[in-house]
């Protein structure tokens, strides 16, 4: 019997419990977003802007590495691949979720403020750049590209599942080439113009690759955190085995690593230069109980995972490598709440308010998941690459 015999080919619905959760806590992220909108609207939006991109690093996130397996050849990724691409679909909640923030841009950039710009020589700089007209149009056309690309990769995907046609695995490798430089130029604009801007006298120029590989390492952690989960209810192949988890450990351990070298280099040459141009932004976030917050950041979106996936055995627990997974997704949504409310106010706050946009993005995360896995086959099962992703040894 051949490693395939073993793959799940008809589709296999989540647990009941597992969706009903999922659609519990959209229905209740979303009464508490529409709740907090009203009560206090400036709030929400803020918090919006933290859903948002967090949501937005899932999905973007996803259609990167699966753009990487394809243009890098990986084998071990291909068995787990549809998992990223149900991830992908995260785009169109991520889409809806920016919609109610278009009519408080007012209120969250102040560079849109005409009165301010007129008094502002800085403002007046980056108006060619930063005005609402611009802002949107980027917008618009990364929000197309990002679901172009992704529904291309998909379909050749899906496709591939009936026909096993191995020219559409050279279709989706020629549009990955395309995909990459796109990315890196999109979401290097995406993060500058939702969230390097809410402090528009500020600027770092390892801005955009900061949120990158949070971007990236939150997908890569969702990932792991499903993957794990369902082949623990036999979702997956039989043959899944240490060396898929190490791989995903030692992936999600030189992610986190990387991005603590970025987030490290961003604050010390800032630090170094002491210019006041630039030192403020960190001031802010060393006052007020923001300090705490920052060391906050410091251990659970690098310390204590580095060290619980520091040595071998631990990259091939599937316990610990959940554990990690859930660990870095909630850093990273510090890390997005500590990069975004100092501009709203002084001090941290917490209450309904910031609860609202991580339940109904958890929600979301799983419903979308489920509605997908309900259609389609959690492995791809006509792709050539399969064989091999199972067979994967160190």
């Amino acid at each position: 019997m051949s490693a395939l015999d073993n793959v799940i080919i008809p589709k296999k619905e989540l647990p009941a419990n597992v969706v009903r959760l999922g659609w519990i806590l959209t229905l209740a992220g979303l009464a508490l977003a529409v709740l907090s909108y009203m009560t206090d609207a400036n709030r929400a939006a803020f918090n919006n802007v933290i859903g948002f991109t967090f949501l937005a690093s899932i999905a973007v996130g996803a259609v990167f590495f699966i753009a990487l397996e394809y243009i890098a050849g990986a084998v071990w990724t291909t068995p787990f691949r549809r998992v990223l691409e149900f991830l992908g679909m995260l785009l169109i909640p991520t889409l809806l979720m920016a919609i109610p923030l278009f009519f408080k841009l007012h209120d969250v950039y102040h560079w849109t403020h005409a009165d301010a710009v007129a008094t502002d020589k800085i403002l007046q700089a980056k108006a060619p750049y930063l005005n609402e007209m611009s802002f949107m149009t980027r917008f618009v056309i990364f929000m197309v590209l990002w679901l172009a690309f992704y529904f291309i990769f998909r379909q050749n995907s899906l496709k591939q599942d009936g026909n096993k046609d191995q020219k559409l695995t050279k279709k989706n490798i020629a549009l990955a080439a395309a995909f990459i430089p796109v990315l890196a130029i999109s979401i290097s604009l995406f993060s500058i113009d939702w969230l390097m801007s809410l402090e528009p006298h500020w600027f770092s120029t390892m801005f955009g690759v900061y949120y990158f590989t949070g971007t990236i390492l939150t997908a890569l952690a969702v990932t792991t955190y499903f993957v794990v989960s369902l082949s623990q209810k036999g979702y997956f192949f039989k043959g899944i085995n240490e060396n898929h988890y190490y791989s995903f450990g030692a992936l999600m351990f030189g992610l986190l690593s990387f991005w603590a070298y970025i987030a490290f280099s961003q604050f010390m040459l800032i630090w170094y230069a002491n210019l006041p141009e630039e030192n403020f932004w960190y001031i802010e976030r060393w006052q007020h109980g923001w300090e705490y917050v920052s060391i906050a950041i410091t251990l659970i979106h690098f310390w204590i995972p580095y060290f619980m996936l520091v040595s071998r055995p631990s990259k091939m627990n599937p316990a610990n490598l959940k554990r990690m997974a859930a660990l870095l997704v909630f850093a990273h949504f510090l890390d997005l709440y500590w990069l975004v409310m100092p501009t709203y106010n002084n001090a941290p706050v917490f209450g309904y308010h910031e609860l609202a946009f991580p339940v109904l993005c958890i929600g979301l995360i799983i419903v979308f998941f489920a509605l997908q896995a309900k259609r389609f086959n959690l492995v791809p099962v006509g792709d050539p690459k399969l064989q091999r992703g199972i067979d994967f040894h160190l």
